[in-house]
């Protein structure tokens, strides 16, 4: 693998143009700031293990002076430690928050670009199912647990070329007597850390290589089962007007029990890591006393020096177990990363798919001329098949088209008319006017009403009388009370509502091309054909382009592409 297909070369390339961003000078001072805290926390270590070593020399020769002046010194302690830890504790959380700020403006501006949010979901290669929870969650966890793994391992390189300078003076020198020679060991103390860290991390690695595999796939079976909670939700009136609540339920139990397991396989691995962990804990506190009591009790040294080389050793074996202690939230955090990149990488495969010169792919044109214009327009499936062959015409304003034959193929032609459908060859030729695209379900977005008519248009380019009188002709007059009304559309209307405001819509905006993909379905053959007549009558320029299964739909348009 080369370098620069690496895991963190990859990440920095992701998300380490923060640091160089608009707002840099801040960031920039909140990173030295945040650095220089870091350093007083190790000097107050430093500062607690020499206070350490007085206070038991002090309690071993029971002088009530030094008691106090250690009780005076470790109140000053006390004040400074919660000054720089607070202090620290705020810059550190800043940071992360402005860091998820800038990924997640980054990774939603360019899933929502130009449509990439529905063309990447066609892409078959790579891993980027599930894009809400990799933006909403998956960020998060890769900014916030990128500078808390940051900072503990510089936390850690400071403490360990911090103590080990205090364990090697603290170690002195120890004879090996080998019976014929005597070998000198100075700072053995140093030694045994290192060997003991090295120890413990070489085994904590290779007992946590599983864990990471477990953390991605429980994410992934997460982020499965909460699409499914919202999907269903989204479509709650249509799951109960079809009774399908037990298939749903029966659904969402399968995908928990694949949780579960996932949760399961995670539970053992990390069950294993414990059980390193917990024992390393333990004897981190009683081997660097054990090891240092003969020279306390052969009088070589003080209490006060065994208690402080006790805890010199304590804090650079933590230094050097750092591998150890973090493996758990390293899997946790190489496991978003992974999950953000996957999706940062399709859309980055999907934009290079787009400007690449390719033949077979449709060209869309925009031209002065008044005209939708079809040359030699194939169309084709994923898996290759062709859908629509060599299709040449041209539709011009005023005209009714209807697109018989078949309603899938009908609904391709349509994406591929509005950008989102490039597979095929040929070119579509478009009027330099606005293309309105009525689908089967309108989007109506959580808010007031009318700006959920309005949208994505602003709702104050139109005029009250404009929304009643649209309302009323769409036969929604009991919805004019309510266009100032916050409510979650999508669930408290009904399929006709819905379709009969894409009409309103379609009536504010005035486009000149309009494309309906059984825009009417649910309205019956009289209500759809009264909508179909009232578009006409309004805009009467307008191109209209139909896809329907209403029969008598026939007699409304003018003529017939069919496909």
């Amino acid at each position: 693998m080369k370098f620069s297909d690496g895991f963190l070369f990859q990440f920095i390339r992701l998300a380490g143009p923060f640091w160089h961003s608009e707002n840099k000078a801040t960031i920039h001072r909140l990173t030295l700031a945040l650095f220089v805290l870091t350093v007083m926390q190790i000097g107050i270590a430093v500062v607690i293990t020499v206070w350490s070593a007085d206070l038991f020399n002090a309690l071993e020769q029971r002088s009530m002076t030094e008691l106090f002046t250690q009780i005076g010194l470790i109140i000053l302690i006390f004040v400074a430690n919660i000054a720089v830890t607070t202090a620290h504790f705020e810059i550190k959380r800043r940071l992360q928050l402005d860091w998820r700020t800038w990924l997640t403006h980054r990774m939603i501006g360019q899933w929502m670009n130009k449509s990439r949010h529905y063309l990447v979901t066609h892409i078959q290669e790579g891993s980027h199912d599930n894009p809400d929870g990799r933006i909403a969650e998956d960020v998060r966890i890769a900014t916030e647990s990128a500078i808390d793994l940051c900072h503990s391992l510089v936390y850690s390189l400071l403490l360990l070329i911090s103590f080990t300078k205090i364990l090697w003076t603290l170690s002195g020198t120890v004879k090996l007597d080998l019976l014929l020679i005597e070998i000198p060991i100075y700072g053995h103390l140093v030694w045994l850390a290192l060997i003991y860290a090295a120890c413990a991390s070489m085994l904590g690695w290779w007992i946590g290589r599983p864990f990471t595999m477990a953390t991605d796939a429980r994410q992934t079976e997460e982020a499965n089962f909460r699409f499914g909670l919202v999907n269903a939700r989204e479509n709650s009136l249509a799951i109960a007007l079809v009774h399908g609540e037990t298939h749903e339920q029966q659904r969402f139990i399968t995908l928990f029990q694949s949780i579960i397991h996932a949760w399961q396989r995670q539970t053992h691995a990390w069950a294993h890591i414990f059980m390193l962990t917990s024992g390393y804990s333990v004897l981190s506190m009683a081997f660097p006393i054990l090891v240092s009591a003969p020279r306390y009790i052969l009088g070589n040294i003080t209490l006060g020096a065994l208690m402080q080389s006790a805890q010199a050793f304590q804090q650079m074996a933590a230094a050097l177990s750092w591998p150890v202690d973090n493996m758990a939230k390293v899997a946790e955090w190489r496991a978003s990363v992974e999950r953000v990149l996957g999706l940062a990488n399709a859309l980055d495969q999907l934009e290079r798919e787009i400007v690449r010169a390719d033949p077979h792919r449709i060209q869309l044109k925009t031209t002065d001329h008044a005209v939708l214009r079809f040359r030699d327009l194939c169309i084709v499936r994923l898996d290759g098949m062709v859908c629509v062959h060599s299709l040449n015409d041209e539709i011009r304003p005023g005209e009714r088209v209807l697109i018989s034959g078949n309603a899938f193929i009908g609904s391709k032609l349509f994406k591929a008319i509005v950008g989102l459908w490039p597979w095929g060859e040929g070119s579509i030729e478009l009027p330099n006017e606005e293309v309105f695209f009525m689908p089967p379900r309108p989007f109506l977005p959580t808010g007031t009403l009318r700006a959920a008519i309005c949208y994505p248009s602003d709702h104050e380019e139109y005029t009250q009388h404009e929304f009643e009188e649209a309302l009323e002709l769409a036969g929604l007059e009991e919805l004019v009370e309510q266009l100032d009304h916050v409510d979650h559309w999508t669930s408290a209307l009904s399929r006709e509502q819905r379709q009969r405001l894409g009409v309103v819509r379609l009536l504010l905006h005035r486009p000149k091309w309009i494309l309906l993909q059984e825009a009417l379905d649910s309205l019956d053959s009289v209500g759809e054909m009264n909508m179909l007549h009232l578009i006409a009558q309004k805009l009467p320029s307008a191109a209209i382009i139909s896809i329907t299964n209403e029969p008598m739909a026939e007699l409304f348009h003018q003529r017939r592409i069919v496909l």
